[in-house]
């Protein structure tokens, strides 16, 4: 890919996402109210009375831009090589943020999900493989094998991405008035919001740059191998 058409790729994905943040921001700036009978709050009023559960709701309401911003950071070149303190600054600010604040509230969340089991064990999945893939990018950070760490980073962006993609399919459902039961509607986008997200960021890893780079990681060793 040129270098145009790269910067226009990046431009486009830096438009969308800061437009689908700001749409983040306008959906959370009610609750900030920290009322019962707003929006989504609505439908939760058996379980709103859980302290934690509602501790969870608003700590993963209120992080989810700072993770969705910080998680970008990670995949832009131009930051990596001008700014490196600042790649690792805001790396550490989403691994942290996604392992002990929102990745957490996440998992509680899920096990109150509407839509019934099928509901709850794609969120109560997608919590826990957001966790553990962040972990792990971490690990491999930290013991500088940036390969396996970029593979986990693209696992747990998009996982993180899951928050847009949950929103948009809602929206279109409701848009075009699809004659669905709401219970139904809810466990179709429970799944459709990260596991075509992960699909995609696995055919990014196994076929585009960085599968690319773990294969020839793999085939260096035997090609330089010493002669007997």
């Amino acid at each position: 890919m040129s270098a145009k058409l790269r910067y226009i790729w990046w431009t486009i994905l830096l438009v969308a996402l800061a437009f689908f943040s700001f749409l983040m921001i306008r959906l959370s700036l009610p609750y900030t109210a920290l009322r019962s009978d707003i929006d989504f709050l609505k439908s939760k009023q058996g379980v709103y009375y859980i302290p934690y559960w509602r501790v969870s709701f608003f700590t993963h309401v209120f992080t989810s831009c700072l993770v969705l911003l910080a998680g970008f950071t990670q995949f832009n070149g131009w930051i990596l090589r001008r700014y490196p303190r600042v790649h690792r600054v805001m790396g550490y600010v989403y691994v942290l943020t996604v392992v002990f604040v929102t990745g957490p509230a996440a998992l509680v969340m899920g096990f109150y999900a509407n839509g019934g089991l099928p509901a709850r064990t794609s969120f109560v999945l997608l919590a826990s493989l957001w966790i553990t893939f962040t972990t792990l990018a971490w690990w491999f950070a930290v013991r500088k094998r940036f390969l396996l760490h970029g593979a986990f980073l693209y696992r747990s962006y998009a996982l993180t991405l899951s928050a847009l993609t949950l929103r948009s399919y809602t929206f279109l459902l409701q848009w075009f008035q699809a004659p669905v039961h709401p219970r139904d509607i809810y466990i179709v986008t429970a799944w459709l919001s990260w596991v075509p997200n992960l699909l995609v960021a696995e055919w990014l890893i196994q076929y585009r740059g960085v599968g690319k780079m773990l294969r020839a990681g793999r085939r260096r060793p035997s090609q330089t191998s010493p002669k007997r």
